[in-house]
């Protein structure tokens, strides 16, 4: 089935915000009575709490003034006035029972409230209403409790420790413009917290791309000889161009036997290891590439900033921790 691409795009801000996921993939509904549960038994959490009771439209001169730390004056009078409404129509989810506006100012400890506003005031910057801002920070929330996805990785595709207390997973396709803008931002993340994050990475070639399926078996293939990162990061930086005849020239380049490979790559070689990546992507529910899960957590990426990959990286720290709960402030 060919796959098509994602629609909308969040342009990189300062070389610091990632990418929409940009290879779309339409056969990624969620497998039967949801994603595959870790191994663990996930407790069960606090009800999401609920929006509040419409009112009248906030004011946002009074709900974004007196907030300690936080400036919204670069925000256009538009946004302005969807962050007001996210402020005062959403309550916080630290457990407190207060909206998120009236929770910035009375409880000022709350790590979450802080961190639901940013993300709200990036995504109402980008012209988001305020109804879809409040989904989207429904469901990140809503991730934690959730039943988590399960991957079976390759040690030799990951970068940190095993025993990281953190594994982020991505999926992701050598011909994906998007996945190549994710990459580096992804990576300097993972290298940052390396002692906290094991970062590890599963082809999940599109069939959209023609020389997708090269790319990985060339990747895997590399692997095998101990040269997985060098040729991810290669064919990563000759994106452009590869070609199979291409892609042999690579490994040649990186003090491998580039006619072997060229070869290999007119065989089904690693077909069934791929195939088992796609099934685990396709378990997940994964929509697209790059995909990027936490511990088994989808993160979405449409609205995300490398500094909130860090404040993910704490929530589920904390909500590990916290033996699947919140820290009481």
């Amino acid at each position: 089935m060919l796959l098509s691409c994602w629609k909308r795009v969040v342009p990189l801000l300062a070389a610091a915000v990632l990418t929409a996921p940009g290879c779309k993939n339409p056969e990624s509904a969620a497998p039967a009575g949801g994603q595959s549960a870790s191994s663990a038994p996930t407790p069960a959490a606090p009800a999401t709490p609920p929006p509040a009771a419409p009112s009248a439209p906030a004011d946002p001169a009074t709900v974004l003034s007196g907030i300690p730390g936080m400036d919204f004056s670069s925000l256009s009078p538009t946004a302005k006035r969807e962050l007001a409404d996210v402020l005062s129509d959403n309550f916080c989810y630290c457990g407190c029972p207060h909206t998120l506006g009236a929770c910035l100012k009375s409880h000022t400890p709350c790590k979450h409230a802080r961190r639901m506003t940013q993300l709200a005031a990036r995504m109402v910057s980008d012209g988001v209403p305020a109804t879809e801002a409040i989904l989207t920070l429904s469901a990140y929330y809503q991730g934690f409790p959730s039943p988590r996805a399960q991957f079976k990785v390759d040690d030799r595709m990951c970068m940190g420790a095993a025993s990281a207390a953190v594994t982020v997973v991505e999926f992701s396709d050598f011909e994906c413009p998007y996945c190549a803008k994710a990459r580096p931002i992804l990576e300097a993340f993972a290298k940052k917290h390396a002692q906290q994050v094991r970062f590890c990475y599963l082809p999940f070639p599109l069939s959209m791309h023609p020389n997708a399926v090269p790319a990985a078996q060339a990747v895997l293939w590399a692997r095998d000889q101990g040269k997985f990162w060098q040729m991810h990061d290669a064919l990563f930086e000759h994106q452009s161009n590869l070609r199979p005849e291409a892609i042999a020239t690579l490994a040649t380049s990186l003090g491998l036997d580039g006619t072997k490979l060229a070869a290999l790559m007119k065989t089904d070689a690693y077909k069934e290891e791929l195939d088992n990546y796609r099934s685990q992507g396709r378990a997940a529910g994964i929509s697209g590439t790059p995909s990027v899960y936490f511990n088994g957590r989808t993160v979405e990426l449409s609205f995300v900033e490398a500094n909130m990959l860090t404040h993910s990286l704490e929530d589920e720290l904390e909500w590990s921790a916290n033996k699947n709960a919140w820290a009481a402030d």
